[in-house]
């Protein structure tokens, strides 16, 4: 029994026990005094067990005192004689839910006392005809109350000696979970450093157009680089050692980054699978939080929705509802895939690796995606929910709370961007009817959120019949409408009504035709942008950033004990159009800068042997102090722990990029660290 319902027995004994001590005082002629006394003791009983006061050992305490208290005036009267033998078994009893020896010595004690003032003063002539019968009475009593104690006694010791065994065991499991978890966290840092080289090696290669069957080793490596990244967030999450980075970030890149990620994940898998993401312009535009760990939970459950959908679509939808400390950001994942039992449910609420470990045996992965979600969001001070049936999909809900930084809409209209727009489909083109809701449910929210007319048309000749009706300046379609009525829909777009057409990677329009192609996944930024009237090319419309960026004639050294690392990071620099130099290790990265070699940047590894690179950061910040200058220096590192960046921060690095690079990461570290000038676009612009 738990200690609450054990204390709420021994009360309840101890008031029907002391309720029949109260009725044989009366009835006896006790001393009157003493009854309100009992009656005040089991008031004060009910009162410490009902609102729990003083501490655990304190209440308890006070019950067995009480209940000695009871038994001494019950005993010390001559009737009491053999009945001493039935409230001390009772004792007994009820108190050895205790667990300890003690307690059972304590009552053995009271009743020895209590026979010896039997004994003493009323087991003689006047009261008792001591005779044979009486004598083998008091034996029996004696023999009964030794018994029972030795019972409880071995019962107590038995109950004790298992909860040390329980204590022992879980003792060694937890020792266990803690060396495999540590086993874990240091193999897939290990791993890091092999797998940074074939990703940095194989893309390196692509650039060179050396075979495409290197396509398929840089996805591999892309795959074991998320599982391993996969496997240190789980071990983080059991460890409850998750540390938040919160920082400035914009939610659009946040989609715009998912859309890329999906465009990779589904090249030549999955295409017959339609994504639609519905991002509310009422965002904020840039909102301050955990953006790593955001990223992860999106990518966590867009991905574990594709994987378990055979055909139909997923449906993301982004939005915020605004709170005394600023808005919680929500993010909905619906799929139209095998859905979750309940019991799968329960126990991906409770973190358990992988709910049903047959569910992923088709699908790939290692099944950890939604106990790092449920562990991140909990971190993070959110939560999640899940809604679903087997057959039927599935609706993961996330809440996170994220303070505002800029409470402008993350979706603007420009003013002078005026007329109605047509959103032309046809319903019966999708098998699951739910995509279809899913597109209008996107396309309504989009046009309520930029507060623009929208209608739909499910034929051309409905398209013929609103643009003569309507100030018609913007028609979207898919591919299947336009190739049905490609002609007519080219000979529009001439007339000045913009038409573009969310089709799949490889689509072309017609030979002569300004109708634009907008890649899929359709969704909000790009939309905007084109109802913008902005540069109406699909590399525009794919991305809200500008091209890539150049770090021309910028002098970086790169500082890393493995050969194969500094050849990855070379080349991916190089590309940069950066003057790129190496060292072997710390001491003689603080010898090259000392002879005089000037450096914009420097790249530091962590963990080298003879100099960590912490400490030869710190040599050569102080270095550069006594020059009366100051060197940025960058650790570059396969260390990507949670908390790693606030760490090396700390320390004194000017930026932090794990390995495997990230070019996302990588630009994005190096347009904050460098001046605006020293960067310039390969479009030709500067920053």
């Amino acid at each position: 029994m738990s200690k609450i319902r054990t204390h709420r027995f021994i009360v309840i004994v101890l008031t029907i026990s002391v309720a029949g001590l109260i009725a044989e005082s009366f009835l006896e002629s006790w001393e009157s005094w003493v009854n309100p006394l009992l009656f005040a003791g089991i008031i004060s009983c009910w009162v410490l067990h009902a609102g729990q006061h003083l501490t655990e050992k304190q209440r308890e305490a006070f019950y067995l005192g009480f209940g000695m208290f009871a038994t001494l005036f019950h005993g010390v009267h001559a009737t009491s004689l053999f009945d001493v033998c039935t409230i001390i078994t009772l004792m007994f009893v009820i108190f050895s839910f205790y667990d300890r020896i003690f307690v059972l010595n304590m009552i053995l004690i009271e009743y020895a006392f209590i026979m010896c003032f039997q004994f003493l003063f009323f087991v003689n002539p006047d009261n008792f005809t001591l005779d044979s019968l009486t004598i083998s009475r008091i034996c029996l009593q004696l023999v009964v109350v030794v018994t029972i104690y030795f019972v409880c006694r071995i019962s107590v010791s038995n109950r004790l000696e298992q909860a040390e065994a329980i204590k022992k065991r879980d003792g060694d499991i937890e020792s266990y979970d803690n060396d495999m978890d540590d086993f874990l966290s240091n193999i897939s840092h290990e791993l890091r450093t092999p797998v940074n080289v074939v990703n940095g090696m194989s893309m390196l290669l692509l650039k060179k157009d050396s075979g495409t069957e290197l396509n398929a080793i840089r996805d591999a490596g892309m795959r074991l680089s998320n599982q391993i990244e996969d496997i240190q967030d789980y071990t983080e999450v059991k460890r409850a050692s998750l540390v938040l980075e919160e920082e400035n970030y914009m939610v659009t890149s946040v989609v715009n980054d998912l859309v890329a990620d999906y465009r990779h994940y589904t090249e030549g898998n999955k295409e017959n699978l339609e994504l639609v993401i519905d991002l509310d312009p009422n965002v904020p535009s840039v909102l301050r939080g955990d953006i790593r760990k955001l990223k992860k939970i999106l990518r966590h459950l867009t991905l574990n929705a594709i994987k378990f959908t055979a055909r139909g679509g997923v449906y993301i939808k982004i939005y915020t509802t605004e709170r005394k400390y600023g808005v919680n950001l929500c993010i909905e994942v619906t799929d139209t895939g095998v859905g979750m039992s309940r019991r799968d449910i329960a126990m991906a609420s409770r973190g358990l690796y992988q709910a049903n470990k047959k569910r992923n045996r088709s699908t790939g992965g290692i099944g950890l995606g939604l106990p790092i979600v449920y562990g991140m969001a909990h971190r993070m001070g959110g939560f999640v929910k899940i809604e679903s049936n087997r057959g039927v999909g599935t609706m993961v809900r996330v809440t996170l709370p994220q303070t505002v930084s800029d409470k402008a809409p993350c979706l603007n209209m420009d003013p002078s961007s005026v007329g109605d727009i047509l959103f032309h489909v046809r319903p019966e083109k999708y098998k699951v009817p739910a995509v279809r809701d899913f597109y209008s449910q996107m396309a309504t929210n989009l046009a309520v959120g930029i507060r623009r007319p929208l209608y739909s048309a499910d034929s051309a000749r409905e398209v013929e019949r609103l643009i003569e009706r309507l100030h018609v300046s913007h028609i979207f379609m898919g591919e299947e409408e336009y190739n049905e009525n490609g002609a007519y829909f080219d000979e529009l777009s001439k007339t000045g009504v913009v038409v573009a057409v969310s089709a799949r990677a490889g689509f072309h329009t017609n030979p002569g035709s300004q109708v634009i192609v907008m890649p899929k996944p359709l969704y909000a930024v790009p939309v905007v942008r084109l109802l913008n009237g902005e540069l109406l090319t699909p590399d525009t419309l794919c991305t809200d950033m500008k091209s890539k960026p150049m770090f021309k004639d910028v002098r970086a050294l790169i500082v890393d004990d493995e050969p194969m690392n500094l050849v990855v990071a070379s080349g991916m620099f190089k590309e940069y159009g950066m003057i790129v130099e190496t060292a072997a290790g710390g001491r003689e990265a603080i010898d090259r800068y000392e002879r005089g070699e000037d450096y914009d940047i420097i790249f530091m590894d962590h963990m080298m042997p003879g100099m960590d690179g912490v400490e030869a950061m710190k040599l050569l910040k102080e270095a550069a102090k006594r020059n009366g200058t100051d060197i940025t220096v960058i650790a570059l590192t396969a260390n990507a722990v949670s908390g790693a960046r606030e760490m090396f921060l700390n320390e004194g690095f000017d930026g932090f990029v794990a390995k495997p690079i990230d070019v996302g990461e990588f630009e994005h570290v190096m347009k904050r660290v460098l001046a605006e000038k020293r960067i310039t676009f390969a479009g030709g612009g500067e920053s």
